[in-house]
């Protein structure tokens, strides 16, 4: 079972660590300068610490070739704290903070617990979620071709400068009007691909710390994963 969990872990901080990204609105659809827009990225990071939205994640095992949807509200907060509430087709919380996450699966009955510091084995990951990454230090950024959706939304292309990541590139949907990061697609060294949306984007609500930590229903079986 850990390695369900590490696989739903993964795929979280990958997404969490990009989404809390934004872009500046420029009321326009058409493609600034790169350099431009990685500074705009930088600084709306920099000022974002905390967002909430509505969420669809699909994945897609290559090996059976079936895709697996679920949907749901993600919390995030600097540093190093997530909880992502999935609420269909199966209720199921994911909640990390620095010191312990917790997988809660209440159809099996069973609570899943890790050390946070065995989860931030990246240093990729760990210097976005601890809010001093520096996207255009840790990525190859370029457009898309095109650089642009049918709706004129931007589209990126983002490759990792370092070997550790899991990923080799991630594709990234930017609203052409809120300038908001509202899709990012990536592939692991496996061959799975996930695609996570986002809808009804809010940053800096003023969230408690108490929102990332969870107390195990009375009854329910407790696992330790190594």
């Amino acid at each position: 079972m850990s390695k369900i969990f590490k696989k739903t872990v993964f795929a979280i901080l990958i997404a969490g660590g990009l989404f809390s990204f934004a872009f500046p609105g420029q009321g326009n659809c058409e493609a600034p300068a790169l350099d431009e827009l990685v500074a705009g990225i930088q600084k709306k990071y920099d000022s974002a610490s905390d967002f909430r939205a509505r969420f669809v994640q699909e994945i897609t095992m290559k090996t059976v070739r079936k895709t697996e949807r679920e949907e749901g509200t993600v919390y995030f907060k600097k540093p190093k704290r997530m909880l992502w509430d999935y609420t269909r087709p199966e209720a199921k919380k994911l909640v990390i903070n620095p010191k312990k996450s917790w997988l809660y699966v209440p159809q099996d009955n069973v609570v899943y617990i890790q050390d946070s510091r065995k989860i931030f084995n990246s240093r990729l990951t760990i210097k976005f979620l601890t809010g001093i990454g520096k996207i255009g230090d840790d990525f190859r950024i370029r457009y898309s071709d095109p650089e642009t959706d049918e709706k004129g939304n931007f589209l990126l292309e983002l490759s990792p400068r370092s070997p550790e990541s899991g990923f080799d590139k991630l594709f990234v949907t930017v609203d052409r009007d809120t300038h908001m990061i509202t899709k990012c697609r990536f592939r692991d060294h496996f061959g799975n691909t996930t695609i996570i949306t986002f809808t009804g984007i809010k940053i800096n609500n003023g969230f408690s710390d108490a929102l990332f930590t969870f107390k195990p229903p009375q009854g329910v079986e407790i696992q330790n994963v190594p």
